[in-house]
């Protein structure tokens, strides 16, 4: 990373302070962008018509630009069958619409370098989980906007994604205050985890096309890819023992499934 010119979206959150110091360490020079300005930390709402004049401003601060670290995300409590509300419709503008939008302006200092843009994902893009259907669906669809990306500009400019499961951080704190923690359906792991695969992501000698983020995160995705039914029971499995220890008890959000595993039926089985 030694030279390179860096800018890192969410930039005051957990990751986007760890691959800061990674990227500065390397020897790279970063700008971060963030809600908040702060040292090398520029103020943007990326959901906003403000984000070109921001990134245009990066990469003149910086010379140019090499590597492009879409981090910035948001969570919150949305099961997938209640109708989409404000807190669906803010994850998809800021793990979808933003990344897009920050990358599109990000493109032509991009090709210029044949750098690269990461993309930080989530293991539930392809194995999703109920009572978080937002986040799922704006990370998949994420995946999605990777994948035409690469299409388009995977000659000149390298293109991943990297696939974290759960990590401690803020990000959660919403969905648990509405009784909705997955805790103990999906797996912790460390955030210097997730910052290495970033950053493999970042400095390989191809720009790879995935990048899981623990053996345990390859498998799941392994099975999720290959073996969708497996992955299905495994997930149903651990959440209706979730249910019946009350998990889930103190949670309006969560009555239709209380409802639909109290009469008996198994969870996704018919009407």
């Amino acid at each position: 990373m030694n030279g390179k010119r860096v800018i890192v979206t969410g930039a005051n959150g957990t990751f986007g302070r760890l691959l800061t110091r990674r990227f500065t360490e390397a020897g790279a020079t970063v700008l971060g962008i963030d809600l908040a300005a702060g040292p090398g930390v520029l103020a943007c709402d990326l959901t906003t018509s403000a984000v070109p004049g921001v990134v245009e401003r990066a990469v003149a601060e910086l010379g140019g630009l090499d590597l492009l670290v879409n981090n910035a995300g948001v969570g919150g409590p949305a099961p997938a069958e209640l109708p989409p509300d404000t807190v669906v419709k803010r994850q998809l503008e800021v793990n979808l619409l933003a990344a897009w939008r920050t990358t599109a302006a990000a493109l032509p200092a991009l090709e210029r370098s044949r750098g690269r843009v990461v993309f930080v994902a989530s293991r539930m893009a392809v194995l999703p989980l109920p009572l978080a259907a937002a986040y799922g669906v704006s990370k998949r669809a994420l995946v999605a906007y990777a994948d035409a990306l690469r299409l388009e500009v995977g000659s000149h400019v390298g293109v991943s994604v990297v696939y974290p499961s759960m990590v401690a951080s803020p990000i959660h704190d919403s969905t648990a205050a509405a009784g909705l923690s997955l805790d103990g359906v999906s797996r912790y792991e460390p955030a210097a985890g997730v910052v290495d695969a970033i950053v493999r992501a970042a400095t390989a000698r191809r720009a790879p096309r995935a990048v899981a983020t623990t053996a345990r995160g390859r498998l799941e995705m392994a099975i999720a890819r290959h073996f969708p039914s497996l992955a299905d029971l495994m997930v149903r499995r651990t959440v209706r023992s979730r249910l019946a220890a009350g998990a889930f008890d103190g949670a309006p959000l969560a009555a239709g499934m209380r409802r639909r595993h109290g009469d008996g039926r198994p969870i996704g089985g018919p009407a």
